[in-house]
């Protein structure tokens, strides 16, 4: 019986076609639609969106930042995919360790683009993600203006710093959510406020965290580095394709 068959059939008003229409829908897509307590009220799964006629339905992802380079390195790994840039409040009252820190604004980045996705039918998956630099447990974000760059590198050359990378996906309608953190520490060699002021002349340091970008000038800052590079750049791969796994969203 074909689909818009079925649902005329549903809308009649006898009993008898009721129950026949009934038995055809759970027949046409037993996953999508169910008979609630057997009282003869026929709604949609929770499902809905996640299977169809036996076949499972890839979950859409959302990037929850505006960040050219997260969304170049999330790009790189073949997914499709949308930006939604989260506005969400970055302040953090009590003090948190760099850990808890760079989580609790991924999972409020994450989730202020989630809460849009809460009554959708169909499995949205949604990435944020948060980056600071630490030195002498002092966290460091991004230069408010030329000078602030300016002090920040003075403060980070010749020494080695940690870059912390907070990663929090939330997949809805079900609302599971995953959280985590890469670090990597981060050696500059030394410089001299010629080199740091025309650094800073580039621009380029202006929206970094710590006031510099390792995938762009700011890698000629660089002596070496321990960890992973795509922490420093903004969004660790290797956690992050753990978590689309998890998700049923295999990067290959």
């Amino acid at each position: 019986m074909r689909l818009r068959t079925i649902i005329g059939t549903w809308n009649n008003r006898n009993p008898g076609d009721k129950r026949a229409a009934e038995a055809a829908l759970l027949s046409y897509a037993p996953g999508l639609w169910r008979n609630t307590a057997g009282r003869g009220i026929l709604t949609k799964s929770p499902s809905v969106g996640r299977e169809r006629h036996g076949e499972r339905v890839k979950p859409e992802i959302v990037l929850a930042s505006g960040s050219p380079r997260r969304k170049e390195l999330l790009g790189s790994l073949g997914l499709s995919f949308r930006v939604e840039t989260s506005h969400a409040d970055e302040t953090v009252q009590n003090p948190q360790s760099p850990a808890d820190f760079v989580e609790t604004l991924a999972q409020r980045k994450a989730k202020a683009i989630a809460e849009r996705y809460a009554e959708s039918s169909v499995p949205t998956v949604v990435i944020g993600a948060d980056t600071v630099v630490v030195l002498d447990g002092q966290i460091l974000g991004k230069p408010q203006s030329t000078d602030h760059a300016i002090r920040m590198l003075q403060q980070l050359q010749g020494r080695t710093h940690a870059v912390y990378t907070g990663l929090c996906v939330v997949r809805q309608p079900d609302g599971r959510t995953l959280c985590g953190h890469r670090r990597t520490a981060v050696t500059m060699r030394s410089l001299s406020d010629a080199d740091i002021r025309r650094y800073v002349a580039t621009k380029e340091p202006m929206d970094k965290a710590g006031a510099y970008a390792i995938q762009g000038f700011g890698a000629t800052l660089v002596r070496e580095i321990h960890g992973d590079y795509f922490t420093v750049v903004g969004l660790p791969l290797a956690l992050l394709s753990e978590y689309l796994n998890a998700f049923d969203v295999p990067v290959f």
